[in-house]
């Protein structure tokens, strides 16, 4: 038929291709035009129909060799290969189309219909500090709920003298097959026991003390220690104190959160400290030692003179050791500001104006402006005006 689209070209899969790259091409394309993914779009449906027909002759060995020698032909009456969906129903599609139903309904999902072991969901806390203890690092107490096996059951989540029973649903596997109706027919797919959510077993009478789950949440203090250079938001795992695992899964972790508090001077940016320092105009002026507060204590620096505000001083090796390599630390950015005086004594104010009369006289630079311009428009009026034509 020399209207059809060659199966290998649909795929898009070289004719060469081996079993596990047809398969995972055809997962994909299938997984795109799902009509479940696609409602109402017809475009979408020729072509996961397409794909499907392409997926059932080149995923069987004795349909894809009388097609790799006859083309479609191999498949019209006349060549005793029968509608190439003859066998259709009997091919294996259902690991394919597990991983499809998966992702349109909640996420992927496990062969067997997720009853195998699982590990317990993860559980959080916070952990308060301050800025020093985040750099240098610091052990916090931080109180958990933990879920114990319940001592009154130990664990079975069944009443003391009662027995669990196996489920008379699944018969103890966890796991029932149902029948689907799809584009290719009848389809089984096997998914947890609904009766027994996968654990094969049925609590009949309940324990009273864990109401049949088998652990009992408790509060827990335990220590956790952070190491230097710590940032807010980070978290510390700490395996086996989560949620218990099921069907014999291993249990989650504790994550807990540093929340750092906020420095009254300090600001931190990945391993670098930036603080603003103010200085007065002498030193600025003149040059001169000032003191530097620093998360290691206070240190003196050399002010060059002539220095303007808004200098940036680098304090080399102050700032926040790197997680992976706790001897090596970042720097420390300082920003110089000149502080003008909110308050001065008569004197200061008249050594100050003697200061500046040396300097250039800036504060009478606004009078000799206006007096120059006075002058200059007494000047003009003197002089005759000229005729522009």
């Amino acid at each position: 038929m020399a209207d059809k689209r060659d199966y290998y070209e649909i795929l898009g899969v070289e004719k060469g291709a081996d079993d596990a790259t047809i398969k995972a091409a055809y997962r994909k394309l299938a997984k795109k035009y799902h009509p479940d993914m696609n409602p109402g779009d017809k475009e979408a449906e020729a072509k996961f129909k397409k794909a499907s027909e392409a997926y059932g002759v080149l995923s069987d060995p004795e349909k894809r060799k009388q097609y790799d020698q006859f083309g479609h032909a191999a498949f019209e009456g006349g060549m005793g290969g029968g509608n190439p969906f003859g066998g259709f129903s009997s091919m294996d599609f259902t690991d394919i189309f597990g991983d499809i139903f998966g992702d349109i309904f909640g996420g992927s999902r496990r062969r067997g219909g997720g009853t195998g072991p699982a590990k317990g969901a993860n559980v959080r806390a916070v952990a308060r500090m301050t800025f020093e203890e985040a750099v240098f690092g610091c052990t916090k107490e931080v109180e958990l709920t933990v879920k114990e096996t319940c001592t009154t059951c130990n664990g079975t989540g069944a009443r003391p003298g009662t027995s669990v029973d196996t489920c008379t649903k699944c018969g103890g596997k966890g796991r029932v097959v149902f029948s689907q109706q799809s584009l290719f027919g009848v389809m089984q797919n096997v998914q947890a026991c609904p009766d027994c959510g996968g654990t094969g077993k049925v609590i009949r009478d309940k324990c009273p003390s864990c109401h049949g789950g088998g652990y009992v949440p408790m509060r827990k203090k335990i220590p956790v220690e952070f190491p230097a250079g710590v940032d807010n938001g980070q978290c510390k795992r700490i395996s086996g104190l989560g949620e218990p695992g099921t069907n014999g899964g291993p249990r989650g972790d504790a994550l807990v959160e540093a929340v750092v508090a906020n420095h009254p001077i300090f600001q931190r940016e990945d391993q670098n400290i930036f603080s603003t320092v103010p200085i007065s105009y002498a030193v600025a002026a003149l040059g001169g030692e000032i003191v530097i507060d620093t998360v290691d204590g206070p240190v003196t620096y050399e002010v060059k003179p002539g220095t303007t505000t808004d200098t940036r001083v680098r304090l080399k090796g102050k700032g926040v050791p790197f997680l992976r390599d706790p001897k090596t630390r970042g720097d420390h950015y300082v920003l110089l500001v000149i502080q003008v005086p909110l308050h001065m004594s008569a004197k200061a104010k008249e050594l100050l104006r003697q200061f500046d009369a040396e300097c250039g006289d800036s504060l009478h630079a606004a009078e000799r402006f206006r007096a120059e311009r006075n002058g200059d428009i007494s000047d003009a009026g003197k002089k005759k005006k000229r005729k522009l034509f």
